[in-house]
């Protein structure tokens, strides 16, 4: 015959105890997860809705793929090197809105959008607007091969500005802002995106003026 044992005195308390604690700890690990995710998705940028729906609103005919975002992304700690190899940074470029360009000496649509690009900024440029083209031709000879470029093309205004680690535009796949060349960033004074387009464009037309016009009166 089995005997049936009554369970001792406060072991049942114990049990529930041990329950409560270990749904407490859950509890907080979940906490603390989720903490640690928006930490790490912080935004580096106020999120800029009016900003990006102008600029959206602008981009028409060949700039019609041009898309206003605003999400709050930012790139202010994007680097890259100048020519003499001077590491800079999208910071060195506070207090202008910048049309940052991606580009490689052997993308065909890259070196085709390349003169328009320049004459936007021959007509633009100044202390609060530029257009900033970063090179991103990677290997031994590649930074040789993008100066060649811009020197054969004896381009007025598009200095030769370079990732070759290629960290740069890792970033913007890894955040699926882009997937290939060329890709433009439009940034306002502070480093933070208002609009992406992928792929190229015909910068030197009114449609690409008046994109720069809007972006422009953002800060007038």
């Amino acid at each position: 015959m089995t005997e049936t044992h009554a369970p001792r005195p406060g072991a049942t308390s114990r049990v529930r105890l041990w329950i409560i604690l270990g749904l407490a700890g859950l509890a907080l690990a979940i906490a603390a997860w989720v903490m640690l995710g928006n930490a790490a998705g912080a935004k580096e940028c106020p999120v800029q809705d009016e900003a990006a729906a102008a600029i959206d609103a602008a981009a028409t005919g060949e700039l019609a793929a041009l898309n206003g975002t605003g999400e709050g992304r930012g790139y202010a700690s994007m680097a890259f090197k100048n020519a003499a190899g001077t590491e800079m940074s999208i910071a060195d470029f506070k207090g202008k809105a910048l049309l940052v360009n991606f580009w490689a000496s052997w993308c065909v649509p890259c070196r085709e959008e390349m003169p328009a690009l320049d004459a936007l900024a021959t007509k633009y440029n100044s202390d609060t607007f530029m257009v900033l083209p970063i090179n991103l031709d990677i290997g031994a000879g590649g930074l040789e091969k993008a100066q060649g470029f811009l020197d054969d093309n004896q381009f007025a205004n598009l200095p030769l500005y370079a990732d070759n680690t290629f960290a740069a535009f890792d970033r913007l796949k890894t955040q699926a802002v882009a997937i290939g060349l060329p890709a433009t960033l439009v940034l306002d004074e502070n480093g933070c995106e208002l609009a992406v387009l992928q792929g190229p464009a015909e910068w030197n037309t009114p449609d690409g003026e008046r994109v720069i016009e809007a972006l422009l009166g953002l800060g007038a």
